[in-house]
Protein backbone atom coordinates (compact mmCIF):
# COMPACT_ATOMS: atom_id res chain seq x y z
CA UNK A 1 0.00 0.00 0.00
CA UNK A 2 1.41 3.36 -0.80
CA UNK A 3 1.94 6.01 1.76
CA UNK A 4 0.11 8.94 1.47
CA UNK A 5 1.73 12.12 -0.21
CA UNK A 6 1.08 16.15 0.14
CA UNK A 7 1.02 17.61 -3.51
CA UNK A 8 1.49 21.31 -4.53
CA UNK A 9 0.20 21.96 -7.78
CA UNK A 10 1.69 24.77 -10.12
CA UNK A 11 0.05 26.00 -12.77
CA UNK A 12 1.81 28.72 -15.04
CA UNK A 13 3.12 28.94 -18.63
CA UNK A 14 5.84 27.68 -20.55
CA UNK A 15 7.28 29.86 -23.41
CA UNK A 16 7.83 27.41 -26.34
CA UNK A 17 8.79 30.00 -29.01
CA UNK A 18 10.40 33.43 -29.19
CA UNK A 19 11.23 34.75 -32.16
CA UNK A 20 10.95 37.88 -34.43
CA UNK A 21 9.19 37.59 -37.82
CA UNK A 22 10.49 39.61 -40.94
CA UNK A 23 8.42 39.89 -43.94
CA UNK A 24 8.41 42.28 -47.10
CA UNK A 25 4.98 43.00 -49.12
CA UNK A 26 4.49 45.18 -52.33
CA UNK A 27 1.52 46.41 -54.21
CA UNK A 28 0.85 47.96 -56.87
CA UNK A 29 -1.25 51.30 -56.73
CA UNK A 30 -2.94 53.06 -59.37
CA UNK A 31 -3.33 57.06 -58.57
CA UNK A 32 -6.34 57.89 -57.54
CA UNK A 33 -8.17 60.99 -59.77
CA UNK A 34 -8.78 62.93 -57.32
CA UNK A 35 -4.74 63.13 -56.84
CA UNK A 36 -2.34 65.24 -59.23
CA UNK A 37 0.53 62.83 -61.01
CA UNK A 38 3.39 62.05 -59.23
CA UNK A 39 6.40 64.29 -60.27
CA UNK A 40 8.82 63.04 -57.98
CA UNK A 41 7.99 60.44 -54.41
CA UNK A 42 10.09 62.06 -51.54
CA UNK A 43 9.51 59.34 -48.68
CA UNK A 44 7.22 56.53 -47.72
CA UNK A 45 6.22 55.83 -43.93
CA UNK A 46 3.63 52.92 -42.39
CA UNK A 47 2.60 51.81 -39.44
CA UNK A 48 1.01 48.10 -38.66
CA UNK A 49 -2.00 46.81 -37.30
CA UNK A 50 -2.00 43.21 -36.27
CA UNK A 51 -5.51 42.42 -36.24
CA UNK A 52 -5.08 38.28 -36.06
CA UNK A 53 -3.23 35.93 -33.81
CA UNK A 54 -3.66 31.80 -33.85
CA UNK A 55 -1.78 29.01 -32.65
CA UNK A 56 -2.97 25.92 -34.47
CA UNK A 57 -1.48 22.45 -34.19
CA UNK A 58 2.53 22.66 -35.12
CA UNK A 59 2.26 26.28 -36.44
CA UNK A 60 1.35 30.03 -35.46
CA UNK A 61 -0.05 32.51 -37.85
CA UNK A 62 -0.34 36.21 -37.87
CA UNK A 63 -2.28 38.57 -40.34
CA UNK A 64 -2.56 41.91 -40.33
CA UNK A 65 -2.44 45.03 -42.74
CA UNK A 66 0.42 47.88 -43.46
CA UNK A 67 -0.88 51.18 -43.73
CA UNK A 68 1.71 53.28 -45.69
CA UNK A 69 1.62 56.90 -46.57
CA UNK A 70 3.54 58.06 -49.73
CA UNK A 71 4.78 61.53 -50.01
CA UNK A 72 5.40 63.19 -53.17
CA UNK A 73 5.60 66.28 -55.18
CA UNK A 74 3.39 66.59 -57.58
CA UNK A 75 3.39 67.36 -61.39
CA UNK A 76 2.47 70.79 -61.96
CA UNK A 77 1.37 71.97 -58.56
CA UNK A 78 2.76 73.21 -55.39
CA UNK A 79 3.01 71.71 -52.11
CA UNK A 80 3.69 67.91 -50.91
CA UNK A 81 0.61 65.67 -51.53
CA UNK A 82 0.42 62.21 -50.18
CA UNK A 83 -1.35 58.41 -51.08
CA UNK A 84 -2.17 56.20 -48.55
CA UNK A 85 -1.98 52.43 -49.17
CA UNK A 86 -3.30 49.73 -47.49
CA UNK A 87 -0.82 46.48 -48.29
CA UNK A 88 -2.67 43.02 -46.54
CA UNK A 89 -0.30 40.12 -45.01
CA UNK A 90 0.08 37.23 -43.41
CA UNK A 91 2.94 35.47 -42.04
CA UNK A 92 3.60 32.25 -39.64
CA UNK A 93 6.21 29.98 -38.01
CA UNK A 94 6.35 26.58 -37.78
CA UNK A 95 7.04 24.80 -34.34
CA UNK A 96 6.12 21.00 -33.52
CA UNK A 97 5.26 21.77 -29.64
CA UNK A 98 2.56 24.34 -30.56
CA UNK A 99 -1.11 23.40 -29.79
CA UNK A 100 -4.71 25.20 -30.19
CA UNK A 101 -4.47 25.82 -26.72
CA UNK A 102 -1.35 28.02 -26.92
CA UNK A 103 -1.11 31.82 -25.95
CA UNK A 104 0.41 34.00 -28.58
CA UNK A 105 2.02 36.93 -27.34
CA UNK A 106 2.64 39.63 -30.67
CA UNK A 107 3.53 43.17 -31.56
CA UNK A 108 4.33 44.23 -35.12
CA UNK A 109 6.11 47.53 -36.40
CA UNK A 110 7.36 48.75 -40.25
CA UNK A 111 10.55 48.81 -40.34
CA UNK A 112 11.17 50.04 -44.03
CA UNK A 113 9.29 51.36 -47.05
CA UNK A 114 10.25 52.90 -50.31
CA UNK A 115 7.95 53.18 -52.96
CA UNK A 116 8.79 53.21 -57.18
CA UNK A 117 7.16 55.35 -59.69
CA UNK A 118 6.30 53.22 -62.54
CA UNK A 119 4.05 55.97 -64.47
CA UNK A 120 3.10 59.09 -63.01
CA UNK A 121 0.07 57.47 -62.46
CA UNK A 122 1.09 54.13 -61.09
CA UNK A 123 3.71 53.37 -58.02
CA UNK A 124 4.90 50.14 -56.58
CA UNK A 125 5.13 50.00 -52.65
CA UNK A 126 7.44 47.34 -50.73
CA UNK A 127 7.41 47.79 -47.19
CA UNK A 128 9.28 45.27 -44.61
CA UNK A 129 7.64 44.70 -41.37
CA UNK A 130 8.83 42.88 -37.83
CA UNK A 131 6.39 41.12 -35.90
CA UNK A 132 8.00 39.36 -32.52
CA UNK A 133 5.99 36.38 -31.26
CA UNK A 134 6.25 34.69 -27.71
CA UNK A 135 4.26 31.94 -27.58
CA UNK A 136 3.03 30.35 -23.95
CA UNK A 137 1.70 26.88 -23.49
CA UNK A 138 -0.23 26.25 -20.54
CA UNK A 139 1.40 24.17 -18.22
CA UNK A 140 0.55 22.13 -14.67
CA UNK A 141 2.76 20.23 -12.33
CA UNK A 142 2.43 18.40 -9.51
CA UNK A 143 5.46 18.02 -6.85
CA UNK A 144 5.29 16.02 -3.78
CA UNK A 145 6.14 18.22 -0.93
CA UNK A 146 6.12 15.73 2.11
CA UNK A 147 4.69 12.52 3.43
CA UNK A 148 0.97 12.58 5.78
CA UNK A 149 1.36 12.04 8.95
CA UNK A 150 5.35 10.17 8.69
CA UNK A 151 5.67 9.98 12.10
CA UNK A 152 2.66 7.78 12.64
CA UNK A 153 4.44 5.54 10.07
CA UNK A 154 7.70 6.03 10.95
CA UNK A 155 8.68 7.64 8.47
CA UNK A 156 12.01 9.93 7.99
CA UNK A 157 11.59 12.21 5.25
CA UNK A 158 14.17 14.71 3.40
CA UNK A 159 12.49 18.14 2.61
CA UNK A 160 14.67 20.73 0.57
CA UNK A 161 13.05 24.36 -0.30
CA UNK A 162 13.48 25.62 -3.88
CA UNK A 163 13.29 28.94 -5.48
CA UNK A 164 11.45 28.72 -8.64
CA UNK A 165 10.28 31.96 -11.47
CA UNK A 166 7.18 31.14 -12.38
CA UNK A 167 5.19 32.34 -15.75
CA UNK A 168 1.85 32.72 -13.97
CA UNK A 169 0.05 34.38 -16.40
CA UNK A 170 -0.87 35.27 -19.34
CA UNK A 171 -3.78 37.84 -20.42
CA UNK A 172 -4.57 40.04 -22.87
CA UNK A 173 -6.86 43.35 -22.88
CA UNK A 174 -8.16 45.16 -26.08
CA UNK A 175 -9.46 48.40 -25.24
CA UNK A 176 -10.58 51.57 -27.45
CA UNK A 177 -8.28 54.84 -27.11
CA UNK A 178 -9.58 58.28 -28.79
CA UNK A 179 -8.55 62.24 -28.70
CA UNK A 180 -7.85 65.34 -30.30
CA UNK A 181 -4.32 66.82 -30.97
CA UNK A 182 -4.45 70.54 -31.41
CA UNK A 183 -2.22 71.95 -34.16
CA UNK A 184 -0.49 75.35 -33.31
CA UNK A 185 -2.36 78.51 -34.11
CA UNK A 186 0.96 80.43 -35.14
CA UNK A 187 1.38 77.73 -38.05
CA UNK A 188 -1.14 78.28 -41.29
CA UNK A 189 -4.46 75.74 -40.80
CA UNK A 190 -3.81 72.48 -42.32
CA UNK A 191 -5.63 71.40 -45.80
CA UNK A 192 -4.29 67.73 -45.69
CA UNK A 193 -2.85 65.29 -43.47
CA UNK A 194 0.03 63.89 -45.18
CA UNK A 195 1.16 61.10 -42.48
CA UNK A 196 0.55 59.84 -39.00
CA UNK A 197 2.91 57.72 -36.88
CA UNK A 198 1.69 56.20 -33.23
CA UNK A 199 3.60 54.80 -30.96
CA UNK A 200 2.69 52.81 -28.03
CA UNK A 201 4.85 53.47 -24.94
CA UNK A 202 4.57 51.22 -21.73
CA UNK A 203 4.24 52.82 -18.46
CA UNK A 204 3.60 51.76 -14.87
CA UNK A 205 1.90 48.78 -13.72
CA UNK A 206 0.90 46.95 -10.23
CA UNK A 207 -0.87 44.54 -9.06
CA UNK A 208 -3.68 44.98 -6.98
CA UNK A 209 -5.51 42.28 -5.66
CA UNK A 210 -7.16 40.47 -8.88
CA UNK A 211 -6.75 43.80 -10.69
CA UNK A 212 -3.37 44.73 -12.96
CA UNK A 213 -3.44 48.37 -13.08
CA UNK A 214 -1.13 49.62 -16.11
CA UNK A 215 -0.70 52.97 -17.88
CA UNK A 216 1.04 54.11 -20.92
CA UNK A 217 0.87 56.73 -23.31
CA UNK A 218 0.63 57.22 -27.15
CA UNK A 219 3.13 59.32 -28.89
CA UNK A 220 0.74 61.05 -32.44
CA UNK A 221 3.35 62.41 -34.83
CA UNK A 222 1.55 64.27 -37.83
CA UNK A 223 2.92 65.68 -40.92
CA UNK A 224 0.65 68.40 -42.56
CA UNK A 225 0.20 70.60 -45.30
CA UNK A 226 -0.80 74.19 -44.52
CA UNK A 227 -2.99 76.28 -46.52
CA UNK A 228 0.26 78.08 -47.81
CA UNK A 229 1.90 75.05 -48.82
CA UNK A 230 4.04 74.70 -46.69
CA UNK A 231 5.08 71.39 -44.70
CA UNK A 232 4.89 71.45 -41.16
CA UNK A 233 4.86 68.91 -38.20
CA UNK A 234 2.81 68.12 -34.89
CA UNK A 235 2.57 65.85 -32.15
CA UNK A 236 0.92 64.66 -28.51
CA UNK A 237 1.56 62.40 -26.32
CA UNK A 238 -1.79 61.00 -25.27
CA UNK A 239 -1.76 59.39 -21.55
CA UNK A 240 -3.94 56.24 -20.69
CA UNK A 241 -4.90 54.16 -17.72
CA UNK A 242 -6.61 50.63 -18.18
CA UNK A 243 -7.21 47.87 -15.44
CA UNK A 244 -6.93 44.36 -16.34
CA UNK A 245 -8.51 41.34 -14.21
CA UNK A 246 -6.08 38.38 -13.43
CA UNK A 247 -5.91 36.14 -11.07
CA UNK A 248 -3.57 33.54 -8.44
CA UNK A 249 -0.96 36.53 -8.57
CA UNK A 250 0.85 37.81 -5.96
CA UNK A 251 0.90 41.73 -5.52
CA UNK A 252 5.10 41.84 -5.73
CA UNK A 253 4.50 40.06 -9.23
CA UNK A 254 6.95 41.10 -12.41
CA UNK A 255 5.00 42.60 -15.44
CA UNK A 256 6.47 42.63 -18.99
CA UNK A 257 3.19 44.42 -21.07
CA UNK A 258 2.90 44.19 -25.08
CA UNK A 259 1.24 46.83 -26.69
CA UNK A 260 0.25 46.05 -30.17
CA UNK A 261 -1.91 48.59 -32.65
CA UNK A 262 -5.22 46.83 -34.00
CA UNK A 263 -6.59 49.89 -35.38
CA UNK A 264 -5.44 53.91 -36.12
CA UNK A 265 -7.42 56.17 -37.99
CA UNK A 266 -6.11 59.75 -38.11
CA UNK A 267 -8.07 62.92 -39.62
CA UNK A 268 -8.74 66.99 -39.76
CA UNK A 269 -11.85 67.62 -37.16
CA UNK A 270 -13.87 69.00 -39.71
CA UNK A 271 -15.32 71.20 -36.47
CA UNK A 272 -11.94 72.80 -35.98
CA UNK A 273 -11.40 74.15 -39.60
CA UNK A 274 -7.52 73.08 -39.74
CA UNK A 275 -7.04 73.26 -36.30
CA UNK A 276 -6.79 70.00 -34.74
CA UNK A 277 -6.56 66.28 -35.76
CA UNK A 278 -9.10 63.48 -34.41
CA UNK A 279 -7.00 60.20 -33.62
CA UNK A 280 -8.81 56.87 -32.40
CA UNK A 281 -6.71 54.15 -32.20
CA UNK A 282 -7.24 50.33 -30.70
CA UNK A 283 -4.94 48.85 -29.11
CA UNK A 284 -4.48 45.25 -27.46
CA UNK A 285 -2.78 44.99 -24.25
CA UNK A 286 -0.80 41.75 -23.28
CA UNK A 287 0.89 41.06 -19.99
CA UNK A 288 3.23 38.06 -18.86
CA UNK A 289 3.32 38.18 -15.51
CA UNK A 290 6.07 36.26 -13.67
CA UNK A 291 7.13 35.70 -9.80
CA UNK A 292 9.72 34.00 -8.00
CA UNK A 293 7.90 31.25 -5.28
CA UNK A 294 9.30 29.31 -3.06
CA UNK A 295 8.53 25.49 -2.80
CA UNK A 296 9.01 22.48 -0.89
CA UNK A 297 10.24 19.26 -2.17
CA UNK A 298 9.75 15.89 -0.60
CA UNK A 299 13.59 14.49 -1.99
CA UNK A 300 14.15 11.15 -0.53
CA UNK A 301 12.56 9.08 2.92
CA UNK A 302 12.62 5.99 4.49
CA UNK A 303 11.19 3.98 6.98
CA UNK A 304 12.98 3.07 10.89
CA UNK A 305 10.71 -0.09 10.91
CA UNK A 306 10.36 -1.59 7.20
CA UNK A 307 12.09 -0.95 3.68
CA UNK A 308 10.56 1.56 1.08
CA UNK A 309 10.46 1.17 -2.30
CA UNK A 310 10.29 5.30 -3.97
CA UNK A 311 9.76 6.21 -7.21
CA UNK A 312 11.31 9.99 -8.22
CA UNK A 313 10.67 11.92 -10.95
CA UNK A 314 12.37 15.10 -12.42
CA UNK A 315 10.45 18.66 -13.29
CA UNK A 316 12.00 21.05 -15.27
CA UNK A 317 11.74 24.70 -13.73
CA UNK A 318 12.56 28.24 -14.17
CA UNK A 319 15.21 29.99 -12.18
CA UNK A 320 15.86 34.17 -12.64
CA UNK A 321 19.00 34.77 -13.48
CA UNK A 322 19.07 38.76 -13.62
CA UNK A 323 16.05 41.50 -14.99
CA UNK A 324 16.68 45.14 -15.48
CA UNK A 325 16.72 47.50 -18.30
CA UNK A 326 20.30 48.85 -20.35
CA UNK A 327 20.05 52.19 -21.84
CA UNK A 328 22.23 52.86 -24.97
CA UNK A 329 22.51 56.13 -26.31
CA UNK A 330 22.96 56.82 -30.25
CA UNK A 331 25.02 59.49 -32.10
CA UNK A 332 25.28 59.13 -35.91
CA UNK A 333 26.54 61.61 -38.92
CA UNK A 334 25.22 60.89 -42.07
CA UNK A 335 26.41 62.79 -45.49
CA UNK A 336 23.44 63.65 -47.30
CA UNK A 337 23.42 64.37 -51.33
CA UNK A 338 22.35 68.03 -50.41
CA UNK A 339 22.72 70.05 -47.47
CA UNK A 340 20.17 70.48 -44.91
CA UNK A 341 18.82 73.44 -43.92
CA UNK A 342 15.80 72.55 -41.32
CA UNK A 343 14.29 68.91 -40.40
CA UNK A 344 10.81 67.65 -41.08
CA UNK A 345 10.38 64.81 -39.52
CA UNK A 346 12.78 62.04 -38.19
CA UNK A 347 11.79 58.50 -36.64
CA UNK A 348 13.17 55.56 -35.52
CA UNK A 349 11.79 52.03 -35.27
CA UNK A 350 13.87 49.13 -34.14
CA UNK A 351 13.17 46.32 -36.53
CA UNK A 352 14.62 43.72 -34.39
CA UNK A 353 17.24 42.55 -31.36
CA UNK A 354 18.73 39.48 -32.22
CA UNK A 355 21.44 37.27 -29.51
CA UNK A 356 25.01 36.40 -29.74
CA UNK A 357 27.40 34.97 -27.11
CA UNK A 358 30.76 35.92 -26.48
CA UNK A 359 32.10 33.58 -23.00
CA UNK A 360 30.07 34.81 -20.72
CA UNK A 361 28.65 37.80 -22.23
CA UNK A 362 25.45 37.87 -24.23
CA UNK A 363 25.20 40.68 -27.06
CA UNK A 364 21.96 41.80 -27.74
CA UNK A 365 21.96 44.13 -30.62
CA UNK A 366 19.73 46.10 -31.85
CA UNK A 367 18.43 47.13 -35.44
CA UNK A 368 17.33 50.08 -35.38
CA UNK A 369 16.04 52.29 -38.52
CA UNK A 370 16.39 55.73 -38.84
CA UNK A 371 14.61 58.28 -41.06
CA UNK A 372 14.86 61.84 -41.66
CA UNK A 373 12.54 64.12 -43.59
CA UNK A 374 14.47 67.76 -44.55
CA UNK A 375 14.80 70.37 -46.86
CA UNK A 376 17.76 71.18 -48.71
CA UNK A 377 18.64 75.09 -48.83
CA UNK A 378 16.45 75.57 -52.00
CA UNK A 379 13.02 74.47 -50.07
CA UNK A 380 13.34 71.06 -51.70
CA UNK A 381 12.15 68.07 -49.58
CA UNK A 382 14.19 64.97 -48.74
CA UNK A 383 14.83 61.90 -47.12
CA UNK A 384 17.27 59.93 -45.84
CA UNK A 385 17.15 56.50 -44.17
CA UNK A 386 19.90 54.61 -42.65
CA UNK A 387 20.03 51.71 -40.44
CA UNK A 388 22.06 51.54 -37.32
CA UNK A 389 23.60 48.50 -35.29
CA UNK A 390 23.22 49.18 -31.37
CA UNK A 391 25.16 46.65 -29.25
CA UNK A 392 24.34 46.12 -25.41
CA UNK A 393 26.33 43.50 -23.42
CA UNK A 394 24.79 41.43 -20.95
CA UNK A 395 27.35 39.18 -17.84
CA UNK A 396 24.95 35.74 -18.71
CA UNK A 397 25.90 32.15 -19.67
CA UNK A 398 26.01 30.32 -22.83
CA UNK A 399 22.57 28.06 -21.50
CA UNK A 400 19.73 31.03 -20.13
CA UNK A 401 17.11 32.12 -22.23
CA UNK A 402 16.80 35.67 -22.52
CA UNK A 403 13.77 37.68 -23.19
CA UNK A 404 14.56 41.25 -24.36
CA UNK A 405 12.28 44.19 -25.21
CA UNK A 406 13.98 47.16 -27.16
CA UNK A 407 12.31 50.27 -27.38
CA UNK A 408 13.35 54.41 -28.10
CA UNK A 409 13.32 56.53 -24.96
CA UNK A 410 12.31 60.02 -25.70
CA UNK A 411 12.89 61.98 -29.21
CA UNK A 412 14.66 61.39 -31.94
CA UNK A 413 16.87 64.30 -32.51
CA UNK A 414 18.41 65.49 -35.92
CA UNK A 415 20.38 68.14 -36.28
CA UNK A 416 22.25 69.90 -39.32
CA UNK A 417 25.85 69.26 -39.50
CA UNK A 418 28.91 69.90 -41.63
CA UNK A 419 28.07 67.78 -44.81
CA UNK A 420 24.67 66.34 -43.54
CA UNK A 421 23.00 65.42 -40.66
CA UNK A 422 24.06 64.55 -36.93
CA UNK A 423 21.45 61.96 -35.40
CA UNK A 424 20.85 61.16 -31.77
CA UNK A 425 18.71 58.36 -30.06
CA UNK A 426 18.32 56.52 -27.20
CA UNK A 427 17.13 53.24 -26.58
CA UNK A 428 15.86 51.14 -23.44
CA UNK A 429 16.83 47.27 -23.57
CA UNK A 430 14.28 45.30 -21.12
CA UNK A 431 15.69 41.88 -20.45
CA UNK A 432 14.64 38.73 -18.37
CA UNK A 433 17.09 36.12 -18.07
CA UNK A 434 16.03 32.70 -16.94
CA UNK A 435 17.86 29.15 -16.54
CA UNK A 436 16.14 25.77 -16.43
CA UNK A 437 17.13 23.25 -14.00
CA UNK A 438 15.62 19.55 -12.88
CA UNK A 439 13.96 19.31 -9.62
CA UNK A 440 14.02 15.79 -8.61
CA UNK A 441 11.42 14.77 -5.87
CA UNK A 442 9.54 11.83 -4.83
CA UNK A 443 6.45 10.69 -6.75
CA UNK A 444 5.37 7.79 -4.84
CA UNK A 445 6.23 6.00 -1.40
CA UNK A 446 5.51 2.25 -0.89
CA UNK A 447 6.28 -0.79 0.84
CA UNK A 448 9.52 -2.54 0.10
CA UNK A 449 11.66 -5.91 -0.70
CA UNK A 450 12.21 -7.67 2.43
CA UNK A 451 15.83 -8.66 2.51
CA UNK A 452 16.55 -12.16 4.41
CA UNK A 453 18.81 -13.76 6.05
CA UNK A 454 20.67 -10.63 6.56
CA UNK A 455 22.52 -11.57 9.90
CA UNK A 456 22.66 -10.33 13.17
CA UNK A 457 23.63 -6.86 13.10
CA UNK A 458 25.29 -4.38 15.87
CA UNK A 459 23.01 -1.98 17.85
CA UNK A 460 26.05 0.60 17.81
CA UNK A 461 28.30 1.53 14.98
CA UNK A 462 31.00 3.95 15.30
CA UNK A 463 32.30 5.86 12.26
CA UNK A 464 33.06 9.56 10.88
CA UNK A 465 30.79 11.46 8.31
CA UNK A 466 32.91 11.03 4.95
CA UNK A 467 33.05 13.75 2.32
CA UNK A 468 30.58 15.92 1.61
CA UNK A 469 28.44 12.57 3.70
CA UNK A 470 25.48 14.66 5.59
CA UNK A 471 23.53 13.11 8.64
CA UNK A 472 20.74 12.16 6.96
CA UNK A 473 22.95 9.28 4.44
CA UNK A 474 23.88 8.16 7.93
CA UNK A 475 20.60 7.91 9.74
CA UNK A 476 19.36 6.27 6.33
CA UNK A 477 22.12 3.63 6.35
CA UNK A 478 21.65 2.83 9.89
CA UNK A 479 17.68 2.76 9.82
CA UNK A 480 17.90 5.51 12.48
CA UNK A 481 17.38 8.92 12.76
CA UNK A 482 19.23 12.29 12.80
CA UNK A 483 17.81 12.91 16.36
CA UNK A 484 18.86 9.95 17.35
CA UNK A 485 22.48 10.47 16.54
CA UNK A 486 22.31 14.39 17.55
CA UNK A 487 20.92 12.92 21.20
CA UNK A 488 23.64 10.36 21.15
CA UNK A 489 26.40 12.10 20.80
CA UNK A 490 25.03 15.31 22.83
CA UNK A 491 25.59 17.49 19.63
CA UNK A 492 23.97 20.78 19.76
CA UNK A 493 23.33 20.82 16.16
CA UNK A 494 23.55 18.94 13.02
CA UNK A 495 27.15 21.02 11.83
CA UNK A 496 28.77 20.30 15.02
CA UNK A 497 29.13 16.35 13.69
CA UNK A 498 31.70 17.10 11.15
CA UNK A 499 35.03 15.78 11.95
CA UNK A 500 33.66 13.78 15.13
CA UNK A 501 34.12 9.78 15.43
CA UNK A 502 30.28 9.37 16.16
CA UNK A 503 27.82 6.25 17.93
CA UNK A 504 25.30 5.43 15.60
CA UNK A 505 22.57 3.85 17.10
CA UNK A 506 20.77 1.39 15.35
CA UNK A 507 16.88 1.09 15.25
CA UNK A 508 16.62 -1.75 13.23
Amino acid sequence: MEFELDRTQMNGFDALLDTTLRLEETLEMIVPDACPDILRVVETDGKVLLTRREAMDGRVELSGTIKAAVLYCPDGETGMRHLDVSIPFTCGVDAANITSGCVVVASARCCRADTRTINPRKVLVRAEAAVDVTVFAPRMETICSQVLEAARQNVEQLTETQEVYLTVCVQEKPFPFSDDVPLSASKPAAVELLKSRVSLNRGESKIIGNKLIFKGSANVSLLYRGQDDGLYSAGAELPFSQIMEISGVAEDAECDMTLSLTGAECALSGADDGRSVSVSLDVLAQAIVRENRLLQVLTDAYSTKQPLAVERAECPMDARLDRGVRSQNVREVWETPASAREMVDCRMTVSQVTQSQEGERRILTAQAEVQVLYLDEEGGVFSVQHPVAVPCALDLPEDCQCFCQCDGVGDVYAAQAPGGIEVRFALDFRYCALTRRQITALAAIGPGEVIENVGEQPSLVLRMLGQGERLWNVAKTYGTTIADIISANELESEAAAEGRLLLIPRRR
